[in-house]
This record gives C-alpha cells, sequence and structure tokens, in this order.
C-alpha cells in the first residue's frame, strides 16, 4: 500500500505537545461532526460562494423548508453561519473561517470543475 505524500508545509512546522493536539483534535472533530451531514455540507458548500436567502437556499439544494430550517439552526448554533434580516426575508452566510477552509479543500478534491474549452 502507498503512503501518501505529506504536504511540505507540514514537514517544517515544530511537532506540537500532546494537550495541545488533544484540544486541536476536539475542536476539529466538532466541526467534522457538524459537517458531517449531507444537507448541512451541501448548506456549507453552497454558502462558500456568497450569502444567500432561506428560498434560495431551498431552491438551488431542494431540501424542503422544514428541513432546511433545522439544518440551519444547527449550523447557526455551532457559530458556522450568521442570518441577516431584510423585511421578511431571512440571509444565511458563513462566518466560520475554518468551516469556509475546510469546505474549500473538500471541494477541490471531490468536485474538482472540469477546465471549460
Amino acid at each position: 500500500m502507498m503512503q501518501a505524500p505529506v504536504p511540505q508545509a507540514l514537514m517544517t512546522q515544530a511537532p506540537i505537545n500532546r494537550a495541545e493536539l488533544a484540544s486541536r483534535a476536539a475542536e476539529v472533530a466538532g466541526l467534522l461532526k457538524t459537517l458531517a451531514h449531507p444537507n448541512r455540507l451541501m448548506i456549507v458548500c453552497t454558502l462558500v460562494e456568497g450569502e444567500y436567502s432561506v428560498s434560495q437556499l431551498e431552491e438551488m439544494l431542494d431540501i424542503h423548508q422544514p428541513t432546511l430550517s433545522q439544518q440551519l439552526t444547527v449550523l447557526r448554533e455551532a457559530g458556522i453561519v450568521e442570518t441577516r434580516r431584510e423585511a421578511r426575508q431571512i440571509f444565511y452566510r458563513l462566518t466560520e473561517q475554518k468551516a469556509a477552509s475546510l469546505v474549500a479543500a473538500l471541494h477541490a478534491i471531490f468536485c474538482p470543475r472540469e477546465p471549460t474549452p
């Protein structure tokens, strides 16, 4: 079995101590747990592109409103998204930079775009 290459940036960093590693692992595990739902992952992937209203997200992602609201609540309570109200519409945007970076990395790995001719 072939071993995956270690990114150069990781090879040049000093090792972290066990307590710090445990703390960071817990933080990452919490973020991954929150994102580890297909609907929440689709929502966050969409919000990486910018701010959208609930109705826009519902139409774009084909997630029915009750389910969408439930998943947006989970993301909001985790501090990954925040809301803005404009008249009767609620808009959501990504606020957690670590989540945005993680989703960008996942997108690059799993959803590479084909070059347009």
